[in-house]
């Protein structure tokens, strides 16, 4: 098998000029096969608040430029055991909610119909259920590691079951994903009423709030969390907000208490060895960034996610 083709040499190529994908890695149509492939959603016509998610794809791949081929804390070289590429942007329609969740599902089922690995950059927090139906599809419910402010899983908002606070009660609607092994983590700020987390808990999820990861700290947090997924498939949806203002500013729906961008890759890197069959990074709005902050916080998270796949791609292949 020919060995992976990586990202642009910055030691040559100025990491301002080149390629312009993620990491400065090759495009989808670039490569004979990709076993890991990154793709954007820019669509934000689901929020309920601030709007200009549409481009956090772009805005993440920006900020990317600065990353490096070699991550220490997970000792991996990524693109060099796994091929990753770059499809670039589902282009959805803006005027049509449910068009575009269709559009996402299909665009999805075809990127992961040989096995390949995809993580999404959106977008606002609505893409997280197509994308959950096509890992569905190939794996059955899948648990699911949810980082956001924010539960998700609310009914409707002026009436519309689909927006970026509902995919998570759609998804348990469908039976899409597997209730003994559904956690919120990072969750915090103010709800609507106390039957909120009812609901929630009907639903299967175990909420980790964000004074949880302060209190008990990052190594605590993933053994619970790792004990409760076990070797389930995994899909892990992150949106952006988790973090504190102060660490990603750049987003729809800001809650004051959040966890630091440390503290996420931390608790990512403690997921090492478990079975991600797919991850998002969502609600990524530039018009609200300062100097790249949330946009580098997400490139780092979206890094550490390929990191995780590639080492288990490589595990799988050994086996």
């Amino acid at each position: 098998m020919a060995e992976p083709i990586g990202p642009v040499d910055s030691s040559k190529i100025p990491r301002y000029a080149g390629r312009d994908g993620f990491a400065r890695l090759p495009r989808l149509d670039q490569v004979d096969r990709a076993d890991i492939v990154v793709a954007g959603v820019p669509f934000d016509s689901g929020v309920s608040y601030r709007p200009g998610a549409r481009f956090g794809p772009t805005h993440i791949r920006e900020a990317s430029r600065l990353l490096r081929p070699y991550n220490p804390a997970l000792d991996v070289s990524p693109f060099a055991i796994a091929q990753v590429a770059d499809a670039g942007d589902i282009a959805v329609n803006p005027f049509n909610i449910g068009e575009a969740i269709e559009t996402i599902e299909d665009a999805a089922t075809e990127l992961t119909r040989d096995g390949t690995r995809l993580v999404t950059f959106g977008g606002d927090h609505t893409i997280a259920l197509p994308l959950l139906r096509a890992a569905a599809k190939q794996h059955g419910p899948v648990a699911l590691l949810h980082f956001d402010a924010h539960l998700d899983t609310w009914d409707t908002y002026f009436g519309a079951e689909y927006t970026h606070g509902t995919p998570f009660r759609r998804a348990f609607e469908e039976g899409i994903i597997d209730t003994e092994a559904l956690s919120h983590v990072g969750t915090r700020g103010p709800l609507y009423g106390k039957k909120d987390l009812e609901d929630d808990r009907r639903f299967g999820f175990g909420i980790v709030t964000s004074s949880d990861v302060y209190y008990q700290g990052v190594a605590e947090v993933v053994a619970k969390l790792r004990d409760r997924i076990g070797d389930r498939p995994l899909y892990i949806s992150i949106d952006i907000d988790v973090l504190d203002p102060s660490h990603a500013p750049g987003t729809g729906t800001p809650e004051a208490g959040g966890i630091t961008s440390r503290e996420i890759l931390e608790i990512l890197r403690g997921f090492r060895g478990l079975n991600i069959i797919g991850a998002d990074v969502v609600e990524v709005a530039p018009p609200y960034d300062h100097a790249e902050i949330t946009g580098v916080a997400a490139s780092h998270i979206a890094y550490d996610l390929v990191s995780l796949l590639a080492l288990k791609h490589e595990e799988n292949a050994t086996a």
